[in-house]
């Protein structure tokens, strides 16, 4: 597999197979991985925080990258994330504050297995679509 690290991380356009979002996911893996042993060479020093702030930015706006992209090839509006990055920790909070966390939780717990089915499992539609042409054509 030909991967284009830079494409695949930092772009927002197009559309991504299952393959390079697994790929992407295990780079954020090693990256968090990578970043606590540095902590613990660095001594958790101030040198520590600012490489890991500036590092965990960089995930974070390659992860709506990546899920975009993978939502795109699902044939959905990016917009989606919004719904799987945002709703589990609103819901949490919502049953905490009015006094039913357990079912708020269970929600929470559902909407992300969703987002991981959605954007983990399932395969992206056959053939071109608005978002670009299949990522799986010619194979």
């Amino acid at each position: 597999m030909d991967v284009d690290f830079g494409s695949l991380l930092f772009t927002f356009q197009g559309r991504i197979n299952r393959a390079k979002y697994w790929l992407a996911t295990i780079t954020y893996i090693s990256a968090t991985i990578a970043l606590t042993g540095l902590g613990f060479f660095f001594r958790f020093h101030m040198i520590f925080f600012v490489i890991t702030g500036v590092v965990f930015i960089a995930m974070i706006v390659s992860g709506l990258a990546v899920g975009i992209k993978r939502l795109h090839d699902r044939d959905k509006s990016g917009w989606w994330l919004l719904l799987f990055y945002l709703l589990p920790p609103v819901l949490d909070g919502l049953g905490r504050a009015i006094g039913i966390p357990l079912i708020f939780s269970l929600a929470s717990v559902a909407v992300s297995i969703w987002a991981l089915v959605e954007l983990g499992f399932l395969r992206g539609t056959s053939g071109a679509n608005k978002y670009g042409p299949d990522p799986l054509a010619g194979r």
